[in-house]
């Protein structure tokens, strides 16, 4: 399309994809990630890029350590406020999944500058600022260029204590899975793109794609807390699969506890999904088992436990005895407690880690 002829009021018509969805597949990422020469890591560096975390920790003192992450992406909505607040706000999630506060941010801005109007350009400044100050945050400057697409997000900058640091690699054998956000973004963004998405389906979207996940820091000082991700781009399915590797797990769900929205359900009756649900499918589907599923079922849950997630919640790895404390987190900081989808086992001699639905 040329791009005169694009409304500059609907910048999901300026991308080819938008969101979370516009990431990477996994299976191409780690092929990229694999060409990257290791380096030699200081015992300072808690985390880095061995457990694909949503954040790096570095240790400052006994007492103290940065949390250190870049997020951004192309839009998932038309209206240019939203954009900035949705792209901040995930940004600042993978601070609060790795148990952090965020402190400070700096904008990452790419816009077609001769083609949007400064003021539309200007209301995605503005939505990134308004999340900061929800949660808190310096917003202290920034980059920006000019691109062929819109792009927004952050580079954020948290704190955390040591000892309660969170990654992937951390779940055991019998923890009970929590999930703070329903399913479906990916869905509706696809309907939003297509023009079918109605005023109470964006209203969805919005308000769970703009509800900070600060129970994370919250989370990170349970001692029965074992690991913590956010779900976004690879689906649940494939967050899943990052917390189930690195302890030899095996990830049993009940999809009758996992939370869809039920305008994202139907809009999959009427054949509506994105085409990052597939390739995150190509990239993972074989790790995945649905065979204890109804066989008329299994198409849809495949679609929904790869839809890519912007701003998606937080899925919380714990032992049984602090579901409780756990869900009294999420309650004290988004108002519901979160989800109880499934439980951790280990996996089966010689078997590989995997997620089973049933």
């Amino acid at each position: 399309m040329n791009t005169e002829t694009r409304d500059p009021n609907r910048l999901t018509a300026w991308a080819h994809g938008g969101g979370c969805g516009c990431k990477i597949a996994p299976a191409v990422l780690q092929r990229l990630l694999a060409q990257v020469p290791a380096h030699l890591a200081p015992p300072e560096l808690l985390v880095g890029t061995a457990t694909s975390d949503d954040a790096a920790v570095y240790r400052l003192r006994d007492d103290l350590a940065l949390v250190a992450t870049t997020d951004f992406f192309t839009p998932v909505v038309d209206d240019a406020f939203d954009f900035g607040a949705i792209a901040a706000t995930n940004a600042l999630s993978d601070v609060y999944a790795m148990g952090g506060e965020p402190l400070l941010a700096l904008a990452l801005v790419g816009m077609p500058i001769n083609q949007l109007p400064e003021l539309v350009i200007g209301r995605v400044l503005e939505g990134g600022a308004h999340a900061c100050r929800a949660a808190g945050v310096v917003l202290a400057g920034g980059h920006s260029i000019d691109t062929v697409e819109p792009i927004y997000g952050l580079a954020a900058i948290g704190t955390v204590h040591p000892a309660h640091v969170k990654t992937n690699a951390g779940a055991r054998p019998g923890d009970v899975l929590v999930l703070g956000k329903p399913l479906g973004v990916g869905i509706l963004s696809a309907a939003l793109k297509k023009g079918l998405l109605d005023a109470d389906g964006y209203r969805e979207m919005r308000r769970w794609t703009t509800l900070l996940n600060r129970a994370g820091a919250a989370l990170a000082r349970l001692p029965g807390v074992h690991a913590m991700t956010d779900v976004t781009g690879f689906g649940l399915a494939g967050h899943l699969l990052e917390m189930c590797r690195p302890a030899g797990l095996v990830a049993t769900v009940d999809a009758g506890t996992v939370p869809v929205l039920d305008v994202s359900r139907a809009l999959l009756a009427d054949g509506i999904a994105t085409g990052a649900s597939g390739r995150n499918w190509a990239s993972y589907g074989d790790a995945v088992d649905l065979s204890a599923l109804p066989a008329d079922d299994r198409s849809a849950w495949q679609t929904i436990i790869t839809d890519p997630q912007t701003s998606g919640g937080l899925l919380v790895a714990c032992a049984p005895d602090a579901l409780d404390a756990v869900q009294a987190a999420f309650t004290a900081a988004q108002g519901q407690p979160g989800w109880v989808i499934g439980t951790l086992a280990p996996a089966a001699k010689a078997a590989p880690p995997g997620v089973r639905l049933r």
